[in-house]
């Protein structure tokens, strides 16, 4: 299949975020400034992001057609076969990206390799353009990215690349049945993250070094984590008359079930990657089977 269009895919900046809430530059500028903040790394963020965004665009439509979508607009966006996707952005934004992209292959570009990790970012502004022309000579090599999924009883699916959480959407405790391997315990907790390999790094890794800092456990003591595997945790459980705290976490390999049958009578729910604009309402009624999903994505390598 002939690749005929990329799709340059970005998000706002935090300065761009901050000028549409306060209206001007200079009232953002005041707002931060009046409460102690360094409104320079905002505009200096802002400034190398598009120093980046530039490059990457020019040099891009000396060789394909390219467009350029907005994050907000990705989970509405129909995209072809004929498309190659280009992500510029911080790592959350390729996790964003991947739930919603049917296997087209992903170039995703660090824009500023100093301020960012780059977990999910094999490219920078240099070298992108080899992934580009690997793909469109189909001569590209890549990585398949693994999803978990959130299925409800009423049929609802939810994907994530990085990480599920399932809980409260306030800060009262999520109610729920927990079922692992025919064992059945019933919570009240902070919720549960449910955490995929690539996810690991992530919000997982903060409870994991907030739990092994407890019990004093260096990081090399810590267990590796397989790539066909999902990882969950369930955040500070309450063991009381009628709480367990047996099933508090663990491993579930492929082809394994956690299944959560909500208590909660309203405000419960599961969202995907840290947006809480991707989400489904998990209320009473609602049972959601979490497993690994045979969905993939396909991320090129450099």
């Amino acid at each position: 299949m002939k690749i005929e269009y990329a799709i340059i895919i970005k998000n706002k900046t935090r300065l761009e975020s901050l000028i549409e809430r306060f209206n001007t530059k200079a009232q953002a500028q005041f707002y931060i400034e009046s409460s102690g903040g360094n409104f320079k790394e905002y505009v200096d963020e802002h400034e190398k992001f598009y120093q980046s965004f530039l490059e990457v665009q020019t040099q891009l439509s000396g060789i394909i057609k390219n467009k350029v979508i907005e994050r907000e607009f990705v989970p509405s966006y129909i995209f072809s076969e004929k498309n190659l996707i280009i992500v510029i952005g911080q790592d959350g934004l390729v996790a964003n990206v991947a739930k919603y992209s049917k296997k087209i292959p992903i170039i995703a570009i660090n824009p500023d390799e100093e301020r960012y990790d780059g977990v999910l970012l094999p490219f920078n502004v240099k070298t992108f353009l080899k992934g580009v022309e690997s793909v469109i000579n189909e001569n590209f090599r890549s990585k398949e990215m693994k999803f978990a999924e959130a299925v409800l009883n009423d049929g609802q699916k939810l994907l994530a690349v990085n990480d599920l959480f399932i809980g409260i959407s306030s800060h009262s405790s999520a109610r729920y049945k927990i079922i692992l391997n025919g064992k059945e315990e019933t919570h009240s907790s902070s919720g549960i993250i449910v955490s995929t390999k690539t996810g690991s790094t992530g919000w997982l890794s903060s409870i994991f070094n907030m739990a092994f800092g407890i019990l004093g456990v260096s990081e090399k003591q810590r267990p590796e984590m397989s790539e066909g595997d999902l990882y969950f945790a369930v955040r500070e459980p309450f063991k009381s008359i009628r709480t367990q705290t047996d099933i508090c976490g663990g491993k579930l390999k492929k082809g394994n079930t956690l299944v959560i049958e909500s208590l909660m009578p309203n405000n419960g729910f599961i969202f995907s990657d840290g947006i809480e604009q991707d989400f489904l309402q998990f209320n009473s009624g609602s049972t959601a089977e979490i497993r690994l999903s045979d969905e993939k994505a396909v991320l090129v390598i450099n």
